[in-house]
């Protein structure tokens, strides 16, 4: 079986590049990395990597893109699975994001922390900030059954405050705890 490292290494040099762009900007931040640090996590040549991405900011929306894809897939996959084992869909997002603040590699919300980061120095950026919590919106009105008014988006901003406390270290039960009763509060006011 092959190890991550020599997988990596097989894939043609943008992906490389954007795989570990992808480590680096969610683990140390995208403002501290720099393109020689991932020039060397790659590993590619500096013309390599310009031929593939003009810039870092291109490099940035290739990253925020895929970070995309890759987490609305795991989060609507998580969310489906916990559903069909029988939770309620408060539970299904409970487990949900409990299991994500619990991985060690967690570090907040990439869209967030991109948000933050940059804030409105790229417009594009920060559209594809705004699209990745609509998307994440629309994942949870299909889950909770959303109507005219969007619970998913509702749930979107809570789910944003439990990503946040976690983050800032917050003990995960607590935050959890927290959260489900937001949720549920919600659920409560949209059904009457």
């Amino acid at each position: 079986m092959k190890s991550e490292k020599e997988s990596q290494d097989q894939l043609p040099s943008r992906e490389r590049i954007l795989v570990a762009a992808h480590a680096l900007f969610y683990k140390e931040g995208i403002r501290a990395t720099g393109i020689d640090k991932i020039i060397e996590q790659a590993p590619v040549s500096k013309l390599t990597f310009y031929r593939q991405y003009a810039s870092k900011d291109d490099l940035i929306r290739a990253y925020l893109d895929f970070r995309h894809e890759k987490w609305i897939s795991w989060f609507q996959t998580s969310l489906e699975q916990a559903r069909g084992a029988g939770l309620l869909p408060v539970d299904a997002l409970v487990t949900t994001l409990r299991d994500w603040f619990s991985s060690p590699d967690f570090r907040g919300c990439a869209f967030l922390n991109a948000a933050a980061e940059l804030g409105s120095s790229d417009p594009k950026i920060l559209e594809t900030v705004r699209q990745h919590k609509q998307d994440m919106s629309s994942v949870l009105d299909k889950v909770f059954d959303g109507d005219a008014v969007s619970v998913g988006r509702l749930l979107a901003l809570v789910v944003d405050g439990a990503i946040v406390h976690a983050q800032m270290g917050q003990p995960i039960d607590e935050v959890m705890e927290n959260f489900k009763a937001s949720v549920e509060g919600i659920l409560l006011r949209s059904s009457r």
